[in-house]
């Protein structure tokens, strides 16, 4: 479906869009582009790939973004600041600004004061226990990927897509094992992957609830746009998804997907049914507010962990505020990983997105709804005291372990995902004054990590490629009930399939049992 510009701009108007695109390209974008050809076209030679990308950026320069841009400004002074946190937060400089000190000693340390370490003090808060834990953060709550993405509370990745991306590493790490058996593998790790995910997902809904959380939580589904070149991809993952159990992944007719989300489509769209949009900020915020009113929790932001020390009995966590001596450390560092543990930096490696917001945007896009297209995802969300506004992005580009965290928006990419949004909706004015990047973690084989990462009581909860609220809330509950030696009725995380040994020793993992169909 082409681009529906309100006005065509003449070629000198095209000209200097293009010229503009290019003056203002970075390494960056090169790097993004070499991404976008290797998704969009796998399946051709390298060669090949080049040319369909030249022409591709000819034409978005010339043609798509120049047109797209006809109905978008960008304010004088766009901000950095991701939308999410544009506003006072109420767990910066803790305790530091009441005069707190940095504790001595503490029975367990959590890294991270985003989607993780905030649900990991949240549930140690609620299960009674007198033991103390310590939350620290290099910055303030939320400020990091948790606090830079599109606001979608997702079912997880689809099962077929597990299956497809942990497959390849199987077949190059178990080659002890017939085809057939990589095959069966790869599903069962599909599987247990999606039923942890649905559980987090109604776990992160029943909090909400039962807390009565001011996170903007609407449960409404995602829609994502597929083309005809998909639609077999798409029809075959949905029939694998009913057949492990993994239904939340379903289609919708165009029809639907027009009524749902006001989007324009030709074809079948992917539909993720109990997906949901909320303020990803707030949901840490709210976190860490019932999690502070234990007096056995406490929150160090603005504290930079800069080493940690194995001892006979635990751990020295050496900051630049001064050590704690703890029993166990819980590591929610997700893509600075690498930067803490240098011994470990091939387990999760930091990926770049990124996304804008403006005020403005087609009316009829609803609100409180997660929609995408194939190479970018918008949205509406409700902003307290802004004007209704549309939030974009793209980007999924490998990025150097040290630029873990930057914060460095390309304009083309901001260019890019509006020109996009116009394949689905009728232009309307909009302007840019928020363009933000963060980096998710990966792991190789794209599946996370919920374990012990050290033999001992170091733990670890990350690679989650993204879908950070796929698995932080109800892996933090696994991970903080085993520090404390609790009795738990469910397994979501079994080690067999999550335990970081699975990509940082394979041959001593203890891989599960293969589970042949009857």
């Amino acid at each position: 479906m082409d681009v529906r510009p309100r006005i065509r701009p003449g070629v000198v108007g095209r000209v200097r869009v293009a010229l503009r695109l290019l003056a203002g390209l970075r390494a960056h974008d090169i790097r993004a582009a070499r991404s976008y050809a290797k998704l969009m076209w796998r399946q051709h030679s390298v060669l090949r790939r080049l040319f369909l990308f030249i022409g591709w950026s000819l034409r978005q320069m010339f043609d798509v973004i120049p047109r797209a841009l006809t109905s978008v400004t960008f304010a004088d002074n766009v901000k950095r600041t991701p939308i999410w946190l544009d506003e006072d937060n109420p767990h910066a400089d803790v305790p530091w600004r009441d005069g707190g000190q940095l504790p001595v000693h503490v029975d367990t340390v959590v890294i991270g004061a985003g989607f993780t370490g905030a649900s990991c003090a949240y549930h140690w808060s609620k299960l009674g226990t007198a033991k103390s834990l310590a939350v620290l953060d290099m910055g303030d709550p939320a400020t990091g990927a948790s606090g830079r993405n599109e606001g979608v509370v997702v079912m997880g990745r689809y099962a077929a897509m597990v299956r497809d991306t942990v497959r390849p590493y199987l077949d190059a790490t178990r080659m002890d094992l017939s085809k057939e058996d990589r095959s069966c593998l790869a599903t069962q790790f599909a599987t247990v992957y999606a039923q942890a995910a649905y559980r987090n997902a109604d776990l992160v809904e029943e909090t909400v609830e039962q807390e009565a959380f001011d996170c903007d939580y609407a449960r409404n589904g995602w829609i994502q746009a597929r083309e005809d070149e998909d639609q077999e991809a798409l029809m075959t993952g949905v029939e694998f998804g009913r057949s492990v159990g993994a239904e939340d992944w379903t289609t919708l007719s165009p029809d639907e997907v027009l009524q749902l989300g006001g989007m324009q489509v030709d074809t079948p769209a992917g539909f993720s049914q109990a997906s949901a949009t909320f303020h990803p900020a707030r949901w840490v915020w709210c976190l860490l507010g019932r999690a502070l009113a234990s007096e056995h929790v406490g929150l160090y932001t603005r504290t930079k962990v800069e080493q940690v020390d194995s001892l006979a009995e635990g751990y020295l966590v050496v900051t630049d505020r001064g050590s704690i001596r703890c029993r166990n450390i819980i590591n929610a560092t997700e893509s600075y990983t690498a930067a803490l543990h240098p011994h470990y930096s091939d387990l999760i490696h930091p990926v770049q997105t990124q996304a804008a917001f403006g005020e403005g945007g087609p009316a009829d896009m609803p609100a409180e709804i997660a929609l995408s297209g194939k190479r970018s995802f918008f949205g509406r969300h409700p902003f307290q005291n802004r004007p209704r506004g549309l939030l974009v992005g793209s980007d999924a580009t490998r990025v150097k372990n040290h630029q873990a965290g930057r914060n460095a928006p390309s304009r083309f990419i901001t260019s890019f995902s509006l020109a996009e949004v116009w394949r689905y909706y009728d232009q309307a004015p909009v302007t840019v004054t928020h363009e933000w990047s963060g980096t998710p973690g990966f792991t190789t084989d794209e599946y996370p990590v919920v374990g012990r990462l050290d033999g001992r009581d170091m733990w670890i909860i990350g690679g989650m490629c993204g879908s950070g609220t796929a698995v932080s809330f109800n892996g933090a509950r696994h991970v903080v009930t085993r520090v404390l030696r609790i009795e738990d009725d469910r397994d979501d995380y079994p080690e067999a399939y999550f335990a970081p040994s699975r990509l940082l020793s394979p041959d001593r993992h203890r891989w599960p049992d293969i589970i042949r169909e009857v």
